[in-house]
């Protein structure tokens, strides 16, 4: 095996990092996952997450995690209500005997972030290392990290997502911007700070559109409800609308004026005290992007694929390609770490072109004027 006495660095512990951590340790090989949270028990933000037959459960079949997997999904978690902007109704999976949530198991984000850390051997992954730079040393890479801390490896690989600090070192190929920018937010204690909003999702998702703008809910296992809107608006909006994003107060008001259409009772998401929030301007890159594969550092996830999350594709390509990088790099087919890499990011790429075509349709469709009737279409297989 081309990585026997080898060692492997993965920037960044989500669930692409930590799925190809496990699968090269079952394989024998020395990895360390270097991670810039202070520890395990740092709140994870973010929706659940409905992982796809062929892509993240395929991982963690390989992983030998199916078990843990349906031992922490929410069954009801994926069920989903569609809305217009006036709460009324117009498909409600659970009020289907064979719903669309069946087809794709719903985890919220930290129990299988939980899954993934518990399975690996201790101290694999190293706390608290915000990664800051790479250099080339013989051949291989000396990374530096804000503790003041570095370590050596053979070969490193890039889990450290849209925002890739590594990424550079392999391509200069920027993102394009999407033409919509999400509000992030999370509603802890959602029965008691958003009651009516909290029964409305009953336990799953609400997706309501009107007026080329959406509002995803998410009901999460720990009583919290996340929540995404998305507004059409120029690339640098977020930075030159001057609100403090942390301010709920501030959020609050723009909310009330962008989304003043809609049913006062949408304002519910703010009317409690434990609110958070974030920005965030969807980006994609090109579906052509291509680079000349590199002998020692390679790229998964966010970090090569960045993508907005109107297919739910993110983690499942995420973890996907971490099972696919898992077997190059195992493979008795390659002579080198070279062309391992550059097999791997071959397919990686391709695949992931693909998944971004259908994700950038489902971004225009969700932000269309008839988006109602054409996720309805969508649903019902027209």
């Amino acid at each position: 095996m081309i990585l026997e006495n080898k060692k492997i660095a993965i920037v960044g512990g989500g669930p692409g990092g930590l799925t190809l951590a496990k699968l090269l340790q079952q394989r024998g090989v020395q990895v360390h996952v270097y991670e810039r949270d202070a520890n395990k028990d740092v709140r994870v933000q973010g929706a659940t997450l409905d992982l796809h037959e062929e892509s993240g459960l395929a991982a963690l079949r390989e992983a030998g995690l199916t078990d843990a997997f349906y031992a922490n999904y929410r069954p009801d978690a994926g069920k989903m209500r569609v809305a217009g902007m006036d709460k009324t109704i117009y498909l409600d999976d659970h009020a289907l005997k064979n719903g669309y949530a069946d087809q794709r198991p719903e985890i919220d984000r930290g129990p299988l972030r939980k899954i993934l850390l518990e399975s690996l051997q201790p101290e694999t992954v190293v706390w608290d290392c915000n990664f800051l730079s790479i250099e080339a040393e013989g051949e291989g890479w000396r990374l530096f990290f804000k503790n003041e801390t570095w370590a050596y490896a053979d070969i490193v690989v890039a889990a450290d997502g849209a925002n890739s600090r590594i990424r550079k070192q392999i391509t200069d190929i920027t993102p394009v911007y999407s033409g919509v920018t999400i509000v992030e937010g999370n509603v802890y204690n959602a029965s008691q700070n958003a009651p009516g909003l909290y029964e409305m999702v009953k336990g799953g998702k609400v997706f309501a559109f009107g007026d080329e703008q959406s509002l995803i809910l998410s009901a999460k296992g720990d009583g919290s409800l996340s929540f995404y809107t998305g507004c059409k608006v120029p690339e640098d909006w977020s930075l030159k609308s001057g609100i403090e994003f942390t301010d709920q107060k501030q959020v609050h008001q723009w909310f009330e004026a962008a989304f003043r259409s809609w049913d006062s009772s949408w304002q519910e998401l703010f009317s409690g005290e434990e609110v958070w929030c974030m920005a965030r301007p969807q980006y994609h890159y090109p579906l052509d992007q291509s680079w000349t594969a590199l002998p020692n550092l390679t790229m998964l996830g966010d970090a090569a694929h960045r993508m907005p999350p109107y297919a739910g594709e993110g983690v499942n390509m995420a973890m996907l390609d971490a099972l696919e990088l898992a077997e190059c790099l195992t493979s008795d087919r390659f002579d080198n770490f070279s062309a391992a890499i550059a097999c791997y990011e071959k397919n990686m790429l391709e695949r992931t072109a693909e998944v971004t075509r259908i994700t950038l349709q489902s971004t225009e469709m969700l932000h269309s004027v008839d988006a109602i009737d054409q996720m309805l279409a969508m649903m019902q297989g027209e």
